[in-house]
């Protein structure tokens, strides 16, 4: 037991189910599509999707190789052989009256998932198993009204449900697990991972218990779809069943919601277990069969992860926060990675730099695209070299970068057509020098006796005499040369 996880003497467990939304064209087990986000109400709907008797489930071919992508993210095993289960309930947004799952054989068991914390620790989550189900619909209850609406659009929409281990013991633990999962399921590609419109959504489990072998009885909160909410969410449970006990009222095993005004859970229903269901395999559809060979030629291609690029970010000396920045954004990512390959480490942090700052700023603003960005890479190392080599400033760079993506232009041919190169050629900055330093004697007369400090003042002075084209170090240089310091 560690101690740093006891609150008020009770030991707090917490495991996560977390609903991923496969990006597959149409729907699990039928030919509908599968995108229902600007979708009108049961609109993408089908017999099947409605649950007209006669109609007959036929398994999407396209969630394999998406499954087993999350598998071999998850570091788990992909099953040869699974099969698919009905699982019984009564509830409007279901029209079957079961849901079609896997519960005996799923498609992925033992994996793992590491995740980062803020103290650069880490907590290890064991992933029991991920099976494929169908969604079910939507109701929706408006405010005020003695009724309530189905739509079965998302109906029959293919999930890969990720069942955790019960390893984690405080918020900030299933935070960072669910953000991490959130990042693998993004850059294996298997799902839009769109938070807003329940393309990710998590089940938080919490019990607590005064011996820490032993779980307590839990609480499952339902349909979270933001790391705040699930964070917000295991702290309240926690105090909220600690309360409960220390005034000797029983925790009842129950669904519970998360109110996001009011920041508190409140309970749905009682919590069913597996034999309320009454699981039986589905006749209708036959088994899954996965090789080696298939799950070998998917590995091939999979990406670089998450975990994978931290290490590599970090050895450009960027700061945790400009790590996670560029980790959050896969398309940012994969710029910084390339030039990061094939440059050196100088050249790769001005880049990252850039695409951190300037960059991302206006890629935000909708002014320019990563694509365009990327498309342009040569040019962009090209405009650190011409920094590096003092031929502008970091001043003209800004201004020479978003015009380089932009209109597609090497950064040479724009810093003379808008007149950005620096002077650093002596002969020419000599006499802007001069003028300056007859301009200021009092500023001089300081240098002289020994005020260093207002060589810059001095610099400056220069700079703007030269419409910002000179170059600071040689303008310093020549200011000591001429005052003799």
């Amino acid at each position: 037991m560690d101690k740093k996880y006891i609150v008020d003497g009770y030991y707090p467990t917490i495991g996560v189910e977390c609903h991923v939304q496969l990006k597959t064209a149409t729907k699990l087990f039928a030919g509908v599509g599968n995108d229902a986000r600007d979708a009108a109400p049961n609109t993408l709907i089908s017999p099947l999707c409605i649950g007209l008797p006669g109609t007959l489930p036929v398994l999407n071919e396209a969630v394999i190789p998406l499954s087993i992508k999350a598998g071999l993210a998850l570091k788990a095993k992909i099953a040869k052989i699974s099969h698919f289960d009905r699982k019984h309930y009564f509830y409007p947004d279901l029209p079957l009256g079961y849901q079609i799952t896997q519960y005996e054989r799923p498609i992925i068991f033992d994996g793992t998932v590491e995740a980062l914390l803020p103290n650069k620790e880490s907590v290890h989550v064991r992933i029991e198993r991920a099976h494929l189900e169908a969604d079910a619909g939507k109701s929706n209850h408006p405010e005020g009204a003695d009724y309530s609406l189905v739509d079965l659009n998302r109906a029959g929409t293919p999930l890969l449900e990720i069942v955790s281990g019960p390893d984690m013991h405080n918020a900030q633990e299933v935070k960072a697990y669910v953000y991490e999962l959130y990042l693998l399921m993004k850059y294996a590609d298997v799902s839009d991972v769109d938070l807003y419109h329940g393309n990710m959504r998590f089940d938080v489990n919490v019990s607590v218990s005064k011996d820490p072998n032993k779980l307590g009885t839990r609480s499952e909160t339902k349909n979270l779809n933001s790391f705040r909410s699930v964070e917000k969410t295991v702290d309240y449970e926690i105090k909220r069943q600690i309360e409960l006990l220390k005034k000797s009222k029983p925790i009842v095993q129950e669904t519970r919601g998360w109110d996001d005004a009011k920041q508190k859970t409140f309970s749905q229903r009682t919590k069913e277990d597996a034999h309320d269901y009454r699981y039986f395999p589905d006749p209708d559809i036959p088994p899954i069969t996965i090789t080696d060979e298939e799950v070998a030629i998917i590995a091939k291609d999979m990406p670089i992860l998450p975990s994978a690029l931290r290490d590599h970010f970090i050895e450009l000396g960027l700061d945790d926060a400009s790590v996670a920045t560029l980790v959050d954004d896969p398309n940012l990512a994969a710029i910084v990675r390339y030039v990061q390959e094939g440059h050196d480490k100088k050249t790769a942090h001005t880049i990252a730099n850039w695409c951190l700052g300037e960059l991302t700023r206006r890629v935000n603003d909708n002014e320019i695209s990563w694509q365009e960005v990327a498309n342009v890479i040569p040019y962009l190392v090209e405009l650190a070299s011409m920094v590096d080599e003092a031929k502008v400033s970091s001043t003209a760079a800004k201004e020479l970068l978003i015009n380089c993506v932009k209109h597609n232009k090497d950064p040479l041919a724009l810093a003379k057509e808008l007149d950005l190169l620096q002077v650093s050629d002596e002969s020419e900055l000599v006499l802007i020098v001069e003028q300056v330093l007859s301009q200021q004697p009092k500023a001089v007369n300081d240098v002289k006796n020994g005020e260093l400090k207002v060589i810059g003042f001095l610099v400056g002075q220069v700079m703007k005499a030269s419409k910002g084209k000179a170059n600071p170090e040689t303008v310093q240089m020549l200011i000591k040369s001429q005052l003799g310091v």
